[in-house]
């Protein structure tokens, strides 16, 4: 099976691809897997790192061939504030928590999750339900994989109960060694398959 081993960056390519790849945010996060394009290119994902990946980004085939990448639509929720200043707190709570969190114009947004968006409410905020790509921002996350696998050093804790304000994040670290990953879509209940997409998980 050929291989794509490296990303051309978003949009920054201009020859046509050979074919497009749907994904959505976790598998947007390889870094080997077995992937088959909407017009039917079976290839292998097989990069030397886990590379986040956005919409508008090229794979590329070891032929030197480009497969599109683009971000499947997933139920997300938007969250607006009354203000920028009380936005800003919103996201802070977000951050706390290690959310993956995209930031748009007039709100943020980030995957349905019950218990966040009670706490978001208890904030405030006002909270729309909406299907759309998630484009979250890079940041701490963007050399880490976020498989749906991979163990979350604090899996099965309770948001509701959970003080971070007893933390000192000024002495905690952020920077999430390789054997802290973190499982972002615990609290989701939408389903994961695309059956245009994917069918094996090579890790």
């Amino acid at each position: 099976m050929i291989r794509a081993t490296q990303v051309q960056g978003q949009h920054r390519w201009t020859e046509a691809a050979a074919d497009t790849v749907v994904l959505d945010f976790d598998d947007r996060h390889r870094r080997r897997m077995a992937m088959t394009g909407t017009r039917g290119l079976e290839f292998l994902l097989d990069l030397e790192n886990a590379i986040a990946l956005r919409g508008g980004d090229a794979l590329v085939l070891e032929d030197g061939r480009l497969i599109e990448v683009v971000a499947a639509p997933e139920p997300l929720i938007e969250i607006r504030g009354t203000d920028p200043l009380h936005l800003v707190r919103v996201a802070w709570h977000l951050g706390n928590r290690h959310l993956p969190t995209q930031i748009m114009g007039k709100g943020l947004r980030i995957r349905r999750d019950h218990v966040i968006e009670e706490m978001v409410k208890g904030l405030g905020a006002r909270i729309i339900e909406i299907e759309a790509p998630f484009d979250p921002e890079g940041g701490a996350y963007a050399g880490h994989a976020h498989a749906p696998e991979a163990a979350h050093g604090h899996t099965g804790h309770d948001h509701s109960s959970h003080d971070h304000a007893s933390h000192d994040h000024a002495a905690h670290d952020h920077g999430h060694h390789d054997d802290h990953h973190h499982h972002h879509d615990g609290h989701c209940d939408h389903d994961h398959h695309h059956d245009h997409s994917h069918a094996h998980d090579h890790k």
